[in-house]
Protein backbone atom coordinates (compact mmCIF):
# COMPACT_ATOMS: atom_id res chain seq x y z
CA UNK A 1 0.00 0.00 0.00
CA UNK A 2 1.27 3.66 -0.72
CA UNK A 3 1.53 6.48 1.65
CA UNK A 4 -1.92 7.69 0.40
CA UNK A 5 -3.83 4.64 1.39
CA UNK A 6 -2.75 4.51 4.71
CA UNK A 7 -3.58 8.62 5.31
CA UNK A 8 -7.08 7.78 4.31
CA UNK A 9 -7.17 4.77 6.91
CA UNK A 10 -6.89 7.80 9.42
CA UNK A 11 -10.27 9.33 9.87
CA UNK A 12 -8.54 13.23 9.93
CA UNK A 13 -7.11 12.62 6.64
CA UNK A 14 -9.69 10.72 4.75
CA UNK A 15 -12.04 13.77 3.09
CA UNK A 16 -8.87 14.75 1.58
CA UNK A 17 -8.48 15.64 -1.98
CA UNK A 18 -5.84 13.51 -4.15
CA UNK A 19 -4.05 16.81 -4.55
CA UNK A 20 -4.53 17.14 -0.91
CA UNK A 21 -3.52 13.67 -0.15
CA UNK A 22 -0.44 13.93 -2.53
CA UNK A 23 0.78 17.00 -0.74
CA UNK A 24 0.69 15.28 2.77
CA UNK A 25 2.74 12.18 1.86
CA UNK A 26 4.76 13.77 -0.09
CA UNK A 27 5.76 15.28 3.62
CA UNK A 28 5.89 12.08 5.02
CA UNK A 29 7.94 8.96 5.26
CA UNK A 30 7.79 5.32 6.32
CA UNK A 31 9.89 4.37 9.75
CA UNK A 32 10.86 0.85 11.00
CA UNK A 33 11.46 -0.13 14.54
CA UNK A 34 12.68 -3.07 16.44
CA UNK A 35 11.04 -4.88 18.83
CA UNK A 36 11.28 -2.92 21.97
CA UNK A 37 12.71 0.15 20.49
CA UNK A 38 11.33 3.64 21.86
CA UNK A 39 8.82 5.72 19.29
CA UNK A 40 8.02 8.62 21.51
CA UNK A 41 9.25 9.13 25.07
CA UNK A 42 6.90 10.30 28.08
CA UNK A 43 6.51 14.23 28.11
CA UNK A 44 7.71 14.94 24.40
CA UNK A 45 5.81 16.98 22.27
CA UNK A 46 7.61 16.01 18.95
CA UNK A 47 4.60 17.93 16.59
CA UNK A 48 4.49 14.85 14.12
CA UNK A 49 1.49 12.10 14.07
CA UNK A 50 2.62 8.51 13.32
CA UNK A 51 -0.09 5.83 11.68
CA UNK A 52 0.93 2.49 12.20
CA UNK A 53 2.12 0.13 8.90
CA UNK A 54 2.51 -2.92 10.12
CA UNK A 55 3.73 -4.49 13.41
CA UNK A 56 2.23 -4.22 16.94
CA UNK A 57 2.89 -0.44 18.75
CA UNK A 58 2.23 -0.38 22.66
CA UNK A 59 1.44 3.13 25.15
CA UNK A 60 3.11 2.60 28.04
CA UNK A 61 3.32 4.03 31.07
CA UNK A 62 6.42 3.31 33.53
CA UNK A 63 5.07 3.62 37.78
CA UNK A 64 7.70 4.00 40.41
CA UNK A 65 5.58 1.02 42.14
CA UNK A 66 3.69 -0.62 39.73
CA UNK A 67 6.24 -1.01 37.10
CA UNK A 68 5.24 -0.70 33.69
CA UNK A 69 1.43 -0.65 32.57
CA UNK A 70 0.16 -1.59 28.96
CA UNK A 71 -2.48 1.24 28.48
CA UNK A 72 -3.24 0.40 24.57
CA UNK A 73 -2.17 -1.75 22.04
CA UNK A 74 -2.08 -0.11 18.49
CA UNK A 75 -2.69 -2.22 15.45
CA UNK A 76 -2.25 -1.22 11.73
CA UNK A 77 -4.21 1.83 10.56
CA UNK A 78 -4.22 3.33 13.86
CA UNK A 79 -3.43 6.71 14.34
CA UNK A 80 -0.58 8.32 17.16
CA UNK A 81 -0.34 11.99 18.27
CA UNK A 82 -3.19 13.58 17.34
CA UNK A 83 -4.57 14.46 20.40
CA UNK A 84 -1.15 15.68 21.57
CA UNK A 85 -0.70 17.66 18.45
CA UNK A 86 -3.77 19.44 18.01
CA UNK A 87 -3.91 20.53 21.94
CA UNK A 88 -0.45 20.84 22.08
CA UNK A 89 0.36 18.81 25.34
CA UNK A 90 2.67 16.42 25.94
CA UNK A 91 2.48 12.33 25.73
CA UNK A 92 1.48 11.53 29.28
CA UNK A 93 2.99 8.05 27.99
CA UNK A 94 5.51 6.39 26.13
CA UNK A 95 4.74 4.60 22.62
CA UNK A 96 7.37 1.77 22.13
CA UNK A 97 6.95 -1.27 19.08
CA UNK A 98 6.17 -4.25 20.67
CA UNK A 99 7.09 -6.44 17.59
CA UNK A 100 9.57 -5.26 14.43
CA UNK A 101 7.26 -2.55 13.06
CA UNK A 102 6.36 0.31 10.04
CA UNK A 103 4.97 3.35 10.72
CA UNK A 104 4.16 6.55 8.35
CA UNK A 105 5.53 9.57 10.00
CA UNK A 106 3.70 12.68 9.18
CA UNK A 107 5.88 14.52 8.49
CA UNK A 108 9.61 12.83 7.95
CA UNK A 109 12.35 13.88 9.11
CA UNK A 110 13.77 17.33 10.27
CA UNK A 111 9.82 18.71 8.84
CA UNK A 112 7.21 20.71 11.02
CA UNK A 113 3.69 19.77 10.43
CA UNK A 114 2.89 23.20 11.92
CA UNK A 115 4.92 24.95 9.40
CA UNK A 116 3.11 23.05 6.59
CA UNK A 117 -0.04 23.33 7.73
CA UNK A 118 0.80 27.23 8.04
CA UNK A 119 1.59 27.38 4.21
CA UNK A 120 -1.50 25.44 2.86
CA UNK A 121 -4.35 26.70 5.20
CA UNK A 122 -7.20 25.33 3.69
CA UNK A 123 -5.55 21.64 3.91
CA UNK A 124 -5.01 22.46 7.67
CA UNK A 125 -8.80 23.61 7.66
CA UNK A 126 -10.41 20.62 6.17
CA UNK A 127 -7.95 18.65 9.20
CA UNK A 128 -8.49 20.67 12.01
CA UNK A 129 -12.39 20.34 11.14
CA UNK A 130 -12.18 15.96 10.90
CA UNK A 131 -10.44 16.13 13.83
CA UNK A 132 -12.97 18.18 15.77
CA UNK A 133 -15.30 15.72 14.72
CA UNK A 134 -13.56 12.75 15.45
CA UNK A 135 -13.05 13.67 18.90
CA UNK A 136 -16.82 14.98 19.13
CA UNK A 137 -18.31 11.44 17.92
CA UNK A 138 -15.47 9.08 20.11
CA UNK A 139 -16.71 11.46 23.27
CA UNK A 140 -20.25 10.79 22.56
CA UNK A 141 -19.90 6.80 21.54
CA UNK A 142 -16.92 5.86 22.98
CA UNK A 143 -18.68 2.66 23.76
CA UNK A 144 -20.01 1.64 20.78
CA UNK A 145 -18.43 3.38 17.96
CA UNK A 146 -14.31 3.57 19.08
CA UNK A 147 -12.27 0.41 19.77
CA UNK A 148 -11.51 0.28 23.40
CA UNK A 149 -7.93 0.04 22.42
CA UNK A 150 -8.22 3.28 21.50
CA UNK A 151 -5.65 5.43 23.18
CA UNK A 152 -7.77 8.50 23.14
CA UNK A 153 -9.99 6.40 25.35
CA UNK A 154 -7.93 4.63 28.02
CA UNK A 155 -6.94 8.30 28.21
CA UNK A 156 -10.23 9.21 28.85
CA UNK A 157 -11.34 6.62 30.80
CA UNK A 158 -8.22 6.97 32.90
CA UNK A 159 -8.80 10.79 33.90
CA UNK A 160 -12.64 9.80 34.87
CA UNK A 161 -12.54 6.65 36.66
CA UNK A 162 -8.60 6.44 37.50
CA UNK A 163 -7.26 7.67 40.66
CA UNK A 164 -4.00 9.73 40.70
CA UNK A 165 -2.36 8.28 43.93
CA UNK A 166 -2.84 4.56 43.29
CA UNK A 167 -3.20 4.04 39.79
CA UNK A 168 -6.18 2.36 40.53
CA UNK A 169 -9.54 2.80 40.14
CA UNK A 170 -11.65 5.67 41.95
CA UNK A 171 -14.95 6.15 44.00
CA UNK A 172 -16.38 7.71 40.33
CA UNK A 173 -15.91 3.84 39.14
CA UNK A 174 -17.67 2.52 42.09
CA UNK A 175 -20.40 4.39 42.05
CA UNK A 176 -20.73 4.16 38.20
CA UNK A 177 -20.68 0.24 38.16
CA UNK A 178 -21.83 -0.92 40.73
CA UNK A 179 -25.53 -0.44 39.80
CA UNK A 180 -25.10 -2.37 36.99
CA UNK A 181 -24.16 -5.57 38.63
CA UNK A 182 -26.71 -5.34 41.11
CA UNK A 183 -29.46 -6.42 38.85
CA UNK A 184 -30.30 -9.99 38.90
CA UNK A 185 -30.67 -11.42 42.86
CA UNK A 186 -30.06 -14.40 42.12
CA UNK A 187 -26.55 -13.31 40.87
CA UNK A 188 -24.46 -12.14 44.74
CA UNK A 189 -22.24 -9.14 44.34
CA UNK A 190 -19.69 -8.67 46.88
CA UNK A 191 -18.43 -5.32 47.89
CA UNK A 192 -15.10 -5.12 50.16
CA UNK A 193 -14.10 -1.46 51.66
CA UNK A 194 -11.01 -1.79 54.32
CA UNK A 195 -8.65 1.19 55.94
CA UNK A 196 -5.62 0.36 57.43
CA UNK A 197 -6.23 0.69 61.51
CA UNK A 198 -2.26 2.33 62.31
CA UNK A 199 -2.63 4.75 59.34
CA UNK A 200 -2.89 8.00 61.77
CA UNK A 201 0.22 6.21 63.48
CA UNK A 202 2.02 6.24 60.28
CA UNK A 203 1.44 9.96 59.15
CA UNK A 204 2.43 11.38 62.64
CA UNK A 205 5.36 9.49 62.83
CA UNK A 206 6.71 9.36 59.82
CA UNK A 207 4.76 11.89 57.79
CA UNK A 208 2.69 12.63 55.45
CA UNK A 209 4.62 11.25 52.81
CA UNK A 210 5.29 7.76 54.23
CA UNK A 211 2.01 7.68 54.07
CA UNK A 212 0.74 7.56 50.43
CA UNK A 213 4.15 5.77 49.75
CA UNK A 214 2.08 3.22 52.09
CA UNK A 215 -1.20 3.44 50.69
CA UNK A 216 0.87 3.01 46.78
CA UNK A 217 2.50 -0.17 48.75
CA UNK A 218 -0.77 -1.23 50.04
CA UNK A 219 -2.70 -0.48 46.25
CA UNK A 220 -0.09 -2.45 44.36
CA UNK A 221 0.11 -5.20 46.54
CA UNK A 222 -4.15 -5.56 46.91
CA UNK A 223 -4.31 -5.27 42.61
CA UNK A 224 -1.27 -7.78 41.94
CA UNK A 225 -3.04 -10.31 45.05
CA UNK A 226 -6.54 -10.77 43.67
CA UNK A 227 -5.48 -10.60 40.24
CA UNK A 228 -8.41 -11.37 37.92
CA UNK A 229 -10.21 -12.47 40.77
CA UNK A 230 -11.73 -9.05 41.51
CA UNK A 231 -12.06 -5.47 40.92
CA UNK A 232 -9.62 -3.21 43.01
CA UNK A 233 -10.13 0.43 43.69
CA UNK A 234 -9.64 3.10 45.98
CA UNK A 235 -12.78 4.50 47.53
CA UNK A 236 -11.49 7.77 49.31
CA UNK A 237 -8.09 8.71 51.06
CA UNK A 238 -6.78 5.15 52.68
CA UNK A 239 -10.16 2.68 52.26
CA UNK A 240 -8.88 0.66 49.33
CA UNK A 241 -11.97 -1.85 48.08
CA UNK A 242 -12.71 -4.96 46.05
CA UNK A 243 -15.88 -5.93 43.78
CA UNK A 244 -16.43 -9.21 43.86
CA UNK A 245 -19.46 -10.49 41.34
CA UNK A 246 -21.35 -13.47 41.76
CA UNK A 247 -19.22 -14.27 45.38
CA UNK A 248 -22.03 -15.19 48.12
CA UNK A 249 -21.51 -14.23 51.83
CA UNK A 250 -19.05 -16.95 53.03
CA UNK A 251 -16.89 -16.50 49.63
CA UNK A 252 -16.36 -12.58 50.03
CA UNK A 253 -15.37 -13.38 54.36
CA UNK A 254 -12.76 -16.10 52.90
CA UNK A 255 -11.54 -13.29 50.36
CA UNK A 256 -11.63 -10.99 53.21
CA UNK A 257 -9.41 -13.52 55.20
CA UNK A 258 -6.57 -14.19 52.53
CA UNK A 259 -6.45 -10.29 51.86
CA UNK A 260 -5.90 -9.09 55.75
CA UNK A 261 -3.18 -12.11 55.78
CA UNK A 262 -1.47 -10.59 53.18
CA UNK A 263 -1.39 -6.79 54.37
CA UNK A 264 -0.82 -8.28 57.73
CA UNK A 265 2.29 -9.34 56.34
CA UNK A 266 2.96 -6.82 54.04
CA UNK A 267 6.11 -5.30 53.86
CA UNK A 268 5.95 -1.42 53.93
CA UNK A 269 9.85 -0.46 55.23
CA UNK A 270 10.36 1.04 51.94
CA UNK A 271 7.80 3.83 52.94
CA UNK A 272 8.58 4.04 56.55
CA UNK A 273 12.33 3.54 56.48
CA UNK A 274 11.91 0.73 59.03
CA UNK A 275 11.04 -3.15 59.10
CA UNK A 276 9.31 -3.06 62.72
CA UNK A 277 5.64 -1.65 61.45
CA UNK A 278 2.85 -3.82 60.11
CA UNK A 279 -0.43 -3.15 59.01
CA UNK A 280 -2.97 -3.87 61.45
CA UNK A 281 -6.35 -3.52 58.59
CA UNK A 282 -10.17 -4.25 59.29
CA UNK A 283 -12.28 -5.25 56.41
CA UNK A 284 -16.13 -4.69 55.84
CA UNK A 285 -17.90 -6.88 53.43
CA UNK A 286 -21.23 -6.32 52.65
CA UNK A 287 -23.11 -8.52 50.18
CA UNK A 288 -25.93 -8.16 47.30
CA UNK A 289 -28.62 -8.49 47.59
CA UNK A 290 -28.58 -9.91 51.61
CA UNK A 291 -27.41 -6.92 52.55
CA UNK A 292 -28.54 -3.93 50.54
CA UNK A 293 -30.71 -4.08 47.27
CA UNK A 294 -29.30 -0.38 46.45
CA UNK A 295 -25.92 0.38 45.44
CA UNK A 296 -25.86 3.17 47.59
CA UNK A 297 -26.85 1.34 50.40
CA UNK A 298 -24.19 -1.27 50.03
CA UNK A 299 -21.32 1.14 49.70
CA UNK A 300 -22.41 2.77 52.68
CA UNK A 301 -23.01 -0.01 54.71
CA UNK A 302 -19.53 -1.46 53.76
CA UNK A 303 -18.18 2.06 54.60
CA UNK A 304 -19.10 1.97 58.17
CA UNK A 305 -17.57 -1.07 59.08
CA UNK A 306 -13.41 -0.61 58.95
CA UNK A 307 -14.21 2.46 61.65
CA UNK A 308 -16.36 0.07 63.56
CA UNK A 309 -13.40 -2.74 63.34
CA UNK A 310 -11.08 -0.12 64.41
CA UNK A 311 -13.22 0.77 67.22
CA UNK A 312 -13.38 -2.77 67.89
CA UNK A 313 -9.09 -3.06 68.36
CA UNK A 314 -8.69 -3.45 64.73
CA UNK A 315 -7.35 -6.38 62.41
CA UNK A 316 -10.86 -7.63 62.22
CA UNK A 317 -13.63 -8.35 59.41
CA UNK A 318 -17.48 -7.13 59.80
CA UNK A 319 -20.35 -7.59 57.91
CA UNK A 320 -23.79 -5.41 58.80
CA UNK A 321 -25.02 -7.42 61.08
CA UNK A 322 -21.90 -7.77 63.15
CA UNK A 323 -22.56 -3.77 64.83
CA UNK A 324 -26.08 -3.86 64.02
CA UNK A 325 -26.50 -6.64 66.58
CA UNK A 326 -23.84 -4.07 68.92
CA UNK A 327 -26.67 -1.42 68.48
CA UNK A 328 -29.26 -3.62 69.92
Amino acid sequence: MEKKDWLLKAEIFASLDDRDLDLISGYSDFVSYNSGDEILAEGSRPGVLYIVVSGSVQVIRVDQYEGVSVIAELVPGDIIGELEFFTGSDFNAAVTAASDSTLLRIPGDGESFRIILDAHPEVAAVILYEFLKVISRRIRNANSMVRENSALIQELKRQVYGDKLTGLLNKTYLEETLPGLMKNRSEPVGLLLMKPDNFKYINDTFGHEAGDDTLKIMAVALNHFMGERGTVLRYMGNELGVILPGRDRDECYNEAEKILAMFNSLDISEAVRTGDVKLSMSIGVAVFPGHADISDELILLAHELPLAGRARGGNVILFPEDIKSDAE
